[in-house]
This record gives structure tokens, C-alpha cells and sequence, in this order.
């Protein structure tokens, strides 16, 4: 079993219906492990002794129509340790459900309202969820990759994991199967504000070119000439900067080939 003593939220937009997860945690990776969203079905964060199958098998059971507590409660039936397991569940409907095991580490918790499960162990304390709720409702005008990373932050400045800080991720579907934004800092001091660095670039560089995708049911369309000659330039020169240019010696060697 693979431990991540996390904070997380797991929501729908009440406006658009776009699901997703915000997780951060002190073990590396944390995207690959944690959150979990299909659409047409739900989103769910699986943490503490980490059983992945509790959320793949949550979003089966809610594709089939089940809500979000009877999905959470069919998978806990059938895993062999519940009592370290911590699980957040919001369903396509915006049903919510929790569960925080027995045996998770302190201090250890959730919260949950229509379309919102907050969850976390190994915090500081209940305020990092508090700070996190208060959060996500006060940028309500925002779209949802917004609204989770301001929960997030807030969580994290709030005391967030006891033991420090190592990785973060994002992950948003807005009614395709491929993401909307999927976003993981696997590895740095200060990952939840790496994050929030990383989300303000790729609104400016990557969700222009994800929003022109081809979408299930519509006709594929060009991509828009802005987006090809910004995704064009070296990305320190792109809006929002970033990354690196190339070396001049190797665009000298590629003019004269």
C-alpha cells in the first residue's frame, strides 16, 4: 500500500457540471495516485493508505447511476482495510459523500455539501479544511480549476500536512474524457504555490489550445491562428513566460540544415 496523509477537495461546478480534485500532500507524486475524475460519472480523491480501486470502482458503479454515497458505500464494503482509508466523492448530480477511517493519522477529517467533499489526515488541525471550504466558496465567480486552487492555497496556509510539503496536483474534466486540466508538481518545497504558478502559465498558453480540441458530438475546427503563433514562440517569449529557449547554437544549426 502506498500512505499520502493528504489534503484534498473533490467538487462539481454547480454552473457547468465540470468535476475535478486539488490534492496536495509530503509524498512525491501525489496526481498519479490521489485524484481520480470520469465523466459522466463523478470525481473522487482516495487517500491515506491509498487503495486506488476504492475510486476507479467508484466511478463504475456511479456511471451506472448510482449516487455518490451508495458508490462509497459498496466500495468500502468490499475493501479489507476501511479503517485507514480516507475517501471524498462528489457524483455527476453533485451528490456528495466521505469517509474518514478509524485508524487514519491525526488530526483527521472531512467536510461535505451538495457538489463539495473536503477532506484530510495528518494535518494540523480541522482549520486547514475550514480554510479550504471558506475558500472554495468565496471564488464562487470563478470556473472550477480556479475554485480548487484557491481552496488549496488555503489549505495550505492554514498548516495543510503536518510533516511539510512535497507534491500537488489538479486535475478538472469539463465534459470530455480527456482533461480540461491535469496539472501535477511531483516534487518541490513549496509545491501548492508551484501549482498555482504552473495553473496562471497554462491558462494563458495550454487552455487556449485544449479549448479548440475536437469535442465529442461537434465537428473538429481549425486551430485559431492566435493559438498557433503563440505556441509558435520560444516560451519565455509566450505570455505568461515560462520554461526555457533554445540554445543559439542549436537554432543557428537548424537554419542551415
Amino acid at each position: 500500500m502506498v500512505i499520502a496523509n493528504t489534503y484534498s477537495i473533490v467538487a462539481r461546478c454547480e454552473r457547468t457540471g465540470a468535476l475535478g480534485v486539488a490534492v496536495a500532500t509530503a509524498v512525491p507524486g501525489v496526481g498519479a495516485l490521489c485524484p481520480f475524475v470520469r465523466v459522466g460519472a463523478g470525481a473522487v480523491a482516495t487517500q491515506s493508505w491509498v487503495n486506488p480501486y476504492l475510486a476507479l470502482d467508484a466511478l463504475a458503479i456511479m456511471a451506472g447511476g448510482a449516487d455518490a454515497e451508495t458508490a462509497l458505500a459498496a466500495v468500502l464494503a468490499g475493501d479489507g482495510a476501511p479503517e485507514v482509508r480516507q475517501v471524498g466523492v462528489v457524483d455527476v448530480r453533485g451528490g456528495s459523500a466521505a469517509h474518514t477511517g478509524d485508524a487514519c493519522t491525526p488530526w483527521c477529517g472531512h467536510l461535505t455539501a451538495p457538489g463539495l467533499s473536503i477532506q484530510g489526515n495528518m494535518l494540523t488541525g480541522p482549520e486547514v479544511l475550514d480554510a479550504m471550504a471558506a475558500a472554495y466558496h468565496a471564488a464562487d465567480g470563478e470556473d472550477l480549476p480556479g475554485r480548487l486552487m484557491a481552496a488549496l492555497l488555503a489549505g495550505d496556509a492554514a498548516g495543510g500536512d503536518k510533516r511539510g510539503k512535497q507534491s500537488a496536483a489538479l486535475l478538472v474534466h469539463d465534459g470530455e474524457d480527456y482533461p480540461f486540466v491535469s496539472l501535477r508538481v511531483d516534487e518541490h518545497p513549496e509545491p501548492v504555490a508551484e501549482l498555482a504558478r504552473v495553473l496562471a502559465v497554462a491558462r494563458l498558453q495550454l487552455l487556449p489550445f485544449v479549448g479548440g480540441l475536437p469535442r465529442r458530438g461537434a465537428p473538429a475546427g481549425p486551430v485559431p491562428d492566435a493559438v498557433k503563433a503563440m505556441l509558435a514562440l520560444a516560451p519565455p517569449d509566450r505570455p505568461g513566460g515560462g520554461g526555457s529557449a533554445p540554445k543559439p547554437a542549436l537554432v543557428a544549426a537548424s537554419e542551415t540544415a
